[in-house]
């Protein structure tokens, strides 16, 4: 679901102004007009940013920003005023600031920099879920869902990469859950240690070297992600002439400090694309050896398509992660009868929406009632036989089915209870 944008000045007119730039550009905004009315909302794990004034009567903007780091460390707040110059924005980064506005501020500066707040502060929440659901189990299991026979080879995978300790290469199409994995592989080996992800099709020739390899004014990626895991996705669209140089670290494993110094890499990297890399190379976009140094063990994520038993139980997971439930009126077919082009990242956003509202559930498509049953038969065994992790007393119980009816119908419909123990 949309970020917030917890919008706070004192002067109504600005306030009313700038929530409706905000609301135009389709931000969900809450709007205070001091401290007091803004401190009510903040919360750990506030699900949004905040926009402060600096100057308001009472406790001013920077009051505000310490509340926000107090109650929440990881919560961008920008501060904005009328009065702006170099010492007060220098005050509010070293307090913590996401950013520092002068106003008048136009609405594509503004929108801009409310974009890279809530990028930031989607990437800190989808990281703590991900860390509170690795608390308890594997993470193979806790993290990639589905029984089907594909989905149960890549947690296999995943679990041979992570034991192996290699670098590894993930490809799939766009929005199977390439990062996903690898973050998979980063927490079955150590999720306390840093995992620094770095999307390479975002990279200029000019980035690149501070990104990754760092200058002398900040770390790069590798040095930041020293002891733990560097994830480069989509590294088949890194610039080609500075190939050679991630080619030169990955095979010393040693980068120079910002005083020139070598310094030792204690690093695992995992790479991924959705593009053919050796035909890129066969092309002459991206190096042969560079191609084969990542490709030391390969992970090929499925697209959803070829496992369609796995769309009903990650779309009812889905809907449970954005608070919204099934319709009594959901048809499973709909789903199934979609090509789910964007893959997981579709369907998950399929989801959203139908939580939101805006969507409707799975709409039936042109096919006979006994198929439509059979596959709703299907996705209710599985789900169950899931959540009662194969024990057949408790899923015939949960499904009031006879135990002969119940493993008459798995017969039938090609389910094996013992892929769910």
């Amino acid at each position: 679901m949309a970020l917030s944008i917890l919008l706070v000045d004192d002067e109504i007119e600005v306030r009313e102004a700038l929530g409706q730039s905000l609301e135009i550009a389709g931000y969900p905004v809450i709007l205070a007009g001091s401290f007091i009315e803004a401190a009510d909302h903040i919360s750990p794990g506030f699900n949004g940013v905040v926009l402060s004034d600096v100057r308001m009567p009472g406790k001013d903007g920077f009051a505000l920003l310490e509340r926000c780091k107090q109650v929440d460390k990881d919560l961008p707040v920008t501060l904005i005023t009328g009065e702006g110059d170099v010492p007060m924005a220098v005050r509010a980064m070293e307090a913590g600031a996401h950013n520092f506005l002068e106003k008048p501020v136009s609405s594509e500066r503004l929108l801009e920099v409310i974009s890279r707040a809530c990028s930031l502060r989607e990437t800190v929440l989808e990281n703590r879920s991900l860390k509170a659901r690795l608390a308890a189990k594997d993470a193979a299991t806790q993290l990639v869902i589905g029984q089907s026979e594909a989905t149960q080879n890549l947690r296999r995978q995943l679990r041979v990469v992570a034991n192996a300790g290699s670098d590894a290469l993930i490809t799939g199409e766009t929005g199977v859950g390439k990062e996903l994995a690898a973050r998979v592989i980063h927490a079955l080996t150590g999720g306390n240690a840093p995992f620094v992800a770095v999307n390479c099709g975002m990279l200029t020739e000019g980035l690149t070297q501070a990104v990754l390899f760092g200058d002398a004014s900040r770390k790069g990626a590798f040095a930041r992600a020293d002891g733990g895991t560097l994830f480069l996705d989509e590294i088949g669209a890194m610039p080609f002439s500075q190939q050679v140089n991630l080619l030169r670290i990955l095979e010393e494993r040693s980068i120079e400090d910002r005083f020139g110094r070598p310094q030792k890499l204690d690093i695992r990297v995992l790479a991924a694309s959705h593009e053919n890399l050796p035909e890129l190379a066969a092309d002459g976009r991206f190096r042969h050896d560079l191609f084969f140094r990542l490709d030391i063990a390969r992970i090929n994520i499925p697209p959803l398509r070829e496992r369609p038993e796995d769309i009903g139980v990650l779309f009812e997971h889905f809907l449970q992660e954005t608070g919204g439930h099934l319709p009594d009126a959901f048809q499973l077919s709909g789903l199934l009868a979609k090509t789910w082009r964007g893959n997981m990242r579709e369907l998950k956003n399929h989801a959203a929406r139908l939580a939101m509202g805006l969507a409707e559930g799975g709409s039936a498509p042109e096919t006979g009632l006994a198929e439509a049953l059979e596959q709703m038969e299907t996705h209710l065994i599985k789900q169950a036989l899931q959540k009662h992790s194969g024990r057949i007393a408790e899923v015939c119980a949960a499904l009031e089915l006879p135990r002969k009816t119940l493993y008459d119908k798995m017969k039938r419909l090609g389910i094996d209870p013992a892929a769910f123990r």
